[in-house]
């Protein structure tokens, strides 16, 4: 596993050093454990999850600068992409935000573990989360969470003026771009950049949308999650 990560990061023009190695290790084996009683991924095996898990979350790093920003991982989960990337770059003030106990609980111990004491890990709705923390994060990103229009409204609130938010998709966001078009110019979005790349040692090709919060969202945004997904912007 660890070569296969050090490879990968290697392809991505990124710094691997023993410690993160060990990082990965570390985090991989209690995410074996857990995973064994809380069904927290589908993905099994060290090469398959330093591949689709860990390679797919740190490349990020190397389309975007990461570098001392706060970051906030909307729909955490495991703990993906937000932890792979604070081990990629550890200057990063993260939080994790899922609303469910049994994964923010595992995120915590695996910060604790890894020795992230800093990082912040949230068991609450994003909607909810936003009245408190909203607008004060340089970038937001998420994984896999819904379509691009809906995650839009989870997510963009959550980043300043000046800010983006990174949406990880697959190969067909061509098809989401026009789809989400209204909510993120409603929300003060604009796309900056649809980078893709490649998952190093497999044939997978993802996407990371790159929109730029250019105005003030609006104070009525995110609406309850149910509005959101019945009456999309």
């Amino acid at each position: 596993m660890q070569k296969i990560i050090s490879n990968g990061f290697g392809q991505f023009g990124l710094e691997c050093t023993d410690k993160m190695l060990l990082q990965f290790k570390t985090y991989y084996d209690y995410l074996t454990e857990r995973n064994a009683v809380m069904n927290l991924t589908a993905i099994s095996g060290e090469e398959n999850v330093a591949r689709l898990h860990f390679l797919d979350c740190c490349a990020l790093r190397g389309l975007y600068d990461f570098s001392g920003k706060s970051v906030i991982d909307i729909g955490s989960g495991a703990g993906f992409p937000g932890i792979p990337l604070k081990i990629a770059e550890p200057s990063i003030e993260l939080t994790l935000l899922d609303s469910h106990q049994k994964r923010v609980s595992f995120v915590r111990e695996v910060c604790e573990m890894l020795g992230f004491n800093d990082v912040h890990c949230l068991c609450e709705r994003a909607e909810d989360a936003c009245a408190d923390i909203g607008g004060s994060f340089d970038l937001a990103v998420s994984r896999a969470v819904a379509r691009l229009n809906i995650l839009c409204e989870l997510c963009l609130p959550f980043v300043h003026v000046g800010g983006a938010f990174i949406a990880m998709k697959g190969p067909s966001i061509a098809e989401e771009l026009p789809e989400a078009a209204n909510a993120i110019s409603v929300l003060g979005g604009k796309v900056s950049e649809v980078k893709e790349y490649n998952i190093p040692g497999t044939d997978i090709t993802h996407s990371a949308v790159i929109i730029e919060k250019v105005r003030r969202c609006p104070e009525l945004y995110p609406r309850q999650f149910g509005q959101i997904k019945k009456k999309p912007l």
